[in-house]
């Protein structure tokens, strides 16, 4: 979004072109990149599941030697069988395999998401709406990290115990982003059922900033009250949803130049 964001700011100068031309080469690398390797449905899973390991290489199908094994057992039941998300990190033999609001809407905005990818976003949305909705929208992300693993991941933070705050919490602010979402991808339907549920709650319950538990059905242990944000994002939702002219003003259409010929790296020699 930045990197897009930034061509359209540039003067076409020639210094101006020049920065351009190498955004553009950054935005063929990182799309290709996020879409290959980032990308999970059921296809996807299925093939990693059944990876070989220790393969090398430019042939080699599992570039990252993800061990098949690694894979949580939680993400075989929640991928449903049409739908899809960007997961949350790729490194070397392990892949972080929960789903992040913020980072799928913000794809869909931005046009990272093919048209495809965008519309099975929401396809997984729809099917997974205990999960990544519950009582008040939007988890910010799905599942929590339970055990002793969150301290390790989020510095010991007591608010973020499972099912709170950024581990699971539920986050009224998110709202806006997922209307917009619903919005470009003609869905509006999902963003009504969720303003819904949140128009059940918010004013109720003094605009808490975020809600705990695995429905986010209370209020946050530590969440503040009328916060700006959740009100802001409730706002801007209502308003999108009445007049949706004003989604141009936060999102990029497809760029087709994002969508070159596919090219072995320059970087690979024989």
């Amino acid at each position: 979004m930045a990197l897009r964001s930034a061509c359209s700011l540039l003067k076409h100068d020639e210094e101006g072109k020049e920065c351009i031309e190498k955004i553009m080469k950054r935005l063929h690398a990182l799309s290709y990149h996020m879409r290959s390797y980032f990308w999970l449905d059921f296809q996807q899973l299925n093939d990693v599941y059944r990876y070989k390991t220790e393969e090398y290489s430019h042939t080699a199908v599992n570039k990252f030697n993800v061990i098949p094994d690694s894979i949580p057992d939680w993400v075989f039941d929640f991928m449903p069988t049409r739908g899809g998300y960007f997961i949350g990190n790729v490194s070397p033999a392990r892949m972080d395999f929960r789903w992040f609001a913020l980072g799928n809407c913000i794809a869909i905005l931005s046009s990272l998401a093919t048209h495809e990818q965008a519309m099975a976003i929401m396809d997984l949305i729809e099917a997974r709406w205990e999960e990544l909705v519950g009582e008040m929208p939007l988890k910010i992300a799905y599942p929590a990290i339970e055990s002793h693993e969150w301290r390790i991941v989020t510095g010991c933070d007591p608010k973020n115990t499972r099912w709170s705050y950024h581990n699971g919490g539920s986050w009224p602010v998110l709202l806006w982003l997922l209307t917009a979402a619903c919005i470009k991808t003609g869905r509006p339907q999902i963003a009504r059922k969720a303003i819904d549920l949140a128009e059940s709650r918010l004013l109720k319950d003094g605009w808490p900033e975020y809600y705990d538990g695995k429905l986010g059905r209370y209020v946050g242990k530590q969440a503040r009250k009328y916060q700006t944000w959740s009100i802001a994002g409730y706002l801007v939702a209502k308003m999108m949803l009445e007049d949706p002219s004003h989604l141009g003003m936060i999102s990029l259409e497809e760029d087709r130049q994002m969508n070159p010929v596919l090219k072995r790296s320059s970087s690979w020699t024989c």
